[in-house]
């Protein structure tokens, strides 16, 4: 499965601001750099809780199969189309009548494609996310991304950078971890 973010959450307001106040940076000087920790710090977040923590437009590929099909991505907020490989690589939306699409309790979202549409790879296209905003999301998942963008900012150049989140960064997304068996 492969997935790619096609329209990413915005980083460059409220979170860029909260980020510069914590530094207490009142330049944007380092504007580029805070925005590429705070991406750093979503996905790690991200990958720690096993949620998405702000809404993004979306796209998965999965292999051709006759099943139900669970997306990796969570929480799906919906799905909106599904398009099919043809043998020449081209993307070929699917009509609607081919496919059934399913938002689970959990915040998963799967998919199912009968055998008679063809057996080429998958393209799920679906909005994912907690919160539509910075300042809706949740206050502990918020902190824990602006204390670890801060952290890797005061971090930088040092040989010492660390690999994983501080334990102050563990200890607010914890809560919020979702374990999956593979």
């Amino acid at each position: 499965m492969q997935r790619a973010i096609v329209t990413p959450a915005d980083m460059a307001g409220a979170a860029l601001s909260e980020l510069k106040s914590w530094l207490a940076i009142t330049t944007t000087r380092d504007d580029p750099g805070l925005l590429t920790l705070l991406q750093a710090a979503l996905d790690m977040c991200e990958a720690f809780t096993g949620l998405m923590p702000l809404v993004a437009e979306c796209t998965e590929v999965l292999a051709p199969a006759p099943t139900w099909q669970v997306l990796r991505t969570r929480p799906v907020q919906a799905i909106r189309s599904l398009a099919r490989r043809d043998p020449a690589g081209a993307w070929r939306d699917l009509p609607a009548a081919e496919y059934a699409v399913d938002l689970l309790a959990d915040g998963g979202g799967r998919v199912r494609v009968p055998e008679r549409t063809g057996n080429g790879a998958l393209r799920v296209a679906f909005t994912a996310g907690l919160a539509a905003e910075w300042a809706s999301l949740p206050a502990t998942l918020r902190h824990g991304i602006v204390r670890l963008a801060a952290d890797q900012y005061e971090q930088r150049g040092t040989i010492t950078a660390r690999t994983a989140p501080p334990a102050c960064v563990v200890a607010l997304w914890q809560p919020w971890r979702r374990m999956r068996l593979a």
